[in-house]
């Protein structure tokens, strides 16, 4: 028992330290994104570039966005898995398309709020992404 729990450990172990090293190995790699955010159906998209390494474009926070794409483990562009157990909570009617190159990798990504893990994977890019509330037509 004691061998077999051993083997677990060290396998989590293993697994969280690749994890990390190809997340470290990604940051300082060129980030060219085309980033697209329609607030409700009907609105007008606002679109936005964002450059990292070096940082630029016409995102309004692209210093914040290009220190949180930076920060972040693992893709942040990857769907929700199929099968996944989401809250059946509405976050809003809040879409994105986020498309280009993020951290040296090709991204073609769509995000909304329709349940608990797409807002997790949308609030999970902020400030990449605007806040919810940043959205909505005043």
């Amino acid at each position: 028992m004691r061998i077999a729990l051993t083997a677990v450990a060290l396998a989590a172990i293993v697994v969280s330290s690749a994890t990390t090293w190809a997340a470290a190995e990604t940051v300082g790699r060129p980030t060219v994104l085309k980033i697209e955010v329609l607030a409700e159906p009907g609105a007008k998209p606002s679109k936005h570039t964002l450059t990292c390494h070096p940082t630029g474009g016409n995102h309004p926070n692209a210093d914040a966005a290009c220190r949180r794409l930076n920060n972040l483990h693992g893709d942040p562009f990857q769907p929700v898995p199929p099968g996944s157990f989401c809250t059946m909570i509405y976050g809003g009617p809040q879409r994105a398309t986020v498309k280009g190159i993020a951290r040296g990798k090709p991204v073609a990504a769509r995000f909304d709020r329709t349940n608990g893990c797409e807002i997790a994977r949308w609030d999970a890019l902020v400030p990449v992404l605007p806040e919810a509330d940043e959205t909505v037509s005043r």
